[in-house]
């Protein structure tokens, strides 16, 4: 049959939602899955921007699924379309729409969600709306259908919990309790590197290579490569990372450089050089003030320089003072933030200052001189909403604006947590690299189906005019395309929930991070291997949340942040459903002329 051309329209639509839908993927999703290294300091926001987009697209589009389900988990029938391409191209435009438009409002508000869930409940709405809300499949349905997304609502993050803490509690009994933590920290890394290498493994494996088919070798074969894998990078580690880590940390030598890990052994008897100052590790501590306080003037909350107008009182000077909102301490600590921001070099610096100094004058938005101001700010938009998110200061947002209830009630819960020596944490940061950067490939070859399946669909019925089958398969070009625009999602408006992720449900530090990744990382394969679906960003909520009970305390959570997280993921389901659902009545039952 002829390409769909009078249904142009909805291929354009269904493209535009099925992009935003990938970015909101990328700014919610990964942003989260990265969020715990961020958190802990074993990478940087940038580290995390550049590895986080490296590992994605390398993932979706090396071995990324090349197949789609058409019919999301097996929740629409396929009969339900009964053969009209122009009906399933609308549904699946529904669909994402759907999904799209609630995940970008959770974001937006830094509320946490799984861009997954919401796209399996949006589908299921417009199923009620195409087929009637007999012909979706409510059960089990072999894990595919909705009563499988609500046991795994509640299971996998109570199974992340549990396996994060305890991995964490065997680092905290192995090395945290020792009189004498370090040795026992650098010299037990290769069993950890062990653990990591062989569940990064098995995630591979299992959750990152549908095209390479590895998970349906033998046993056999599938156990000797992770096995192999993880005694491996256990091996190598003992030999190269273990004697540099002694070095810089035992023997503080500073003039070691990142290169000389390759000589292996030798390292041991390298000698310090005389006279050279001793090397100093990274300070992994949340909470860390700047060398320099970029001063606010008590009057500009909103960017202006006026001062509190003084009261003059029998000859007395006295200055005005109340006390201020919770919303102006928050827009305070946000201009101080942007102060520095301004005092910058380059593109953003520049951007920013133009906007502050340009903004829009008293009256309408229509007004001339208003008009005109919006054209000429428009070039430094592009420009803030470009770099903003890389220059976002995650920790300062994390740990709560000072003086604020949140500010306070984040200080109660750090100090229900143990804090250990940076040369200890120093140990498990290169390990949390390393699941971080695998969570980050298997996400991308795996999740990337979740936003590309319902575009191929849409994107095969124009192109050929026929319903699209149960599989087919999926272009390399989109797979590219989702993955690029995913990860522009996670370097702009990522760090909308970054910043309240990690540090503000507990604690953070390396060792715990690399517990709360492995953690969640174990659950995905055990649900993974029962077609359960699971989101990993609610896996990696509860592994955080398991570690930091590990600190003896309930207390040492922040209860508040899980309880509005939990709240997002229930609503998700009702929520993102209707959206999807109603959008796609309306169109469905428009007038219409021919």
């Amino acid at each position: 049959m002829p390409r769909l051309t009078q249904y142009n329209y909805v291929f354009g639509i269904g493209t535009f939602f099925a992009l935003l839908d990938a970015y909101n993927n990328g700014a919610n999703d990964v942003a989260n899955s990265w969020a715990t290294s961020v958190s802990s300091r074993s990478v940087s926001y940038r580290q995390a921007m550049v590895l986080g987009t490296i590992f994605e697209m390398v993932g979706a589009i090396t071995v990324g699924a090349r197949t789609a389900d058409t019919i999301k988990n097996g929740i629409i029938p396929l009969n339900s379309f009964k053969g009209d391409a122009g009906v399933q191209m609308l549904a699946f435009t529904c669909a994402l729409a759907g999904a799209s438009i609630w995940v970008m409002w959770c974001t937006r508000h830094s509320a946490h969600v799984s861009s997954s869930y919401s796209l399996i409940s949006s589908v299921a709405g417009v199923g009620v709306a195409v087929a009637g809300a007999s012909k979706v499949h409510w059960g089990w349905n072999n894990g595919k259908g909705l009563g499988a997304i609500f046991a795994g609502l509640g299971m996998a993050p109570a199974a992340s919990a549990f396996f994060g803490a305890t991995i964490f509690m065997l680092i905290k009994v192995t090395v945290h309790l020792r009189k004498n933590p370090i040795p026992w920290a650098i010299w037990t890394a290769p069993f950890f590197f062990l653990i990591a290498g062989t569940i990064c493994t098995l995630s591979i494996v299992y959750k990152g290579s549908p095209n390479l088919g590895l998970n349906k070798k033998p046993k056999s074969f599938i156990i000797g490569v992770t096995l192999g894998t993880g005694f491996a990078l256990a091996l190598l580690s003992f030999l190269f990372f273990v004697p540099y880590l002694y070095v810089r940390v035992v023997k503080r030598d500073s003039s070691v450089r990142w290169y000389h890990v390759f000589m292996g052994p030798l390292l041991f008897r390298r000698p310090a050089p005389t006279g050279s100052e001793a090397a100093v590790v990274p300070n992994y501590a949340v909470v860390q003030h700047d060398d320099v306080d970029v001063k606010v003037k008590s009057g500009s909350l909103n960017g202006s320089d006026d001062e509190i107008t003084p009261v003059h009182e029998k000859g007395v000077d006295v200055t005005e003072t109340r006390e201020l909102s919770y919303k102006e301490l928050v827009e305070q600590g946000q201009e101080r933030f942007h102060n520095k921001l301004r005092a910058k070099k380059g593109p953003l610096g520049w951007a920013m200052r133009y906007l502050h100094n340009n903004k829009i004058k008293s009256g309408e938005v229509y007004e001339r001189q208003n008009m005109l101001i919006t054209l000429k700010r428009i070039p430094a938009m592009i420009v803030v909403g470009a770099l903003y998110g890389v220059n976002y200061d995650i920790h300062a947002a994390q740990t709560g604006i000072h003086g604020t209830p949140e500010g306070k009630r984040m200080e109660r819960v750090y100090g229900h947590a143990k804090k250990y020596s940076n040369e200890v944490e120093h140990t498990y940061s290169f390990v949390q690299v390393i699941t971080a950067c695998t969570a980050s490939f298997a996400h991308g070859a795996n999740d990337i189906g979740n936003a590309v399946g319902p575009w191929a669909v849409i994107y095969s019925a124009w192109n050929t005019g026929n319903a699209s089958a149960s599989k087919l398969p999926v272009p390399v070009w989109q797979l590219a395309v989702l993955s690029g625009t995913l990860s522009l999602g996670l370097i702009t408006y990522g760090y909308n929930i970054m910043k309240v992720m990690g540090n503000k449900i507990t604690y953070h530090s390396p060792s715990r991070g690399c517990s709360m990744e492995m953690g969640a990382a174990i659950t995905v394969l055990i649900f993974s291997q029962y077609s359960l679906p699971v989101s990993t960003s609610m896996c990696i909520t509860g592994a955080t949340v398991g570690v930091g009970l590990c600190n003896g305390s309930l207390k040492a959570v922040n209860w508040q942040r899980v309880g509005l997280l939990v709240f997002s993921w229930i609503m998700t389901i009702p929520i993102a459903g209707t959206i999807g659902g109603v959008t796609m009545a309306i169109l469905l039952n428009a007038p219409h002329f021919r």
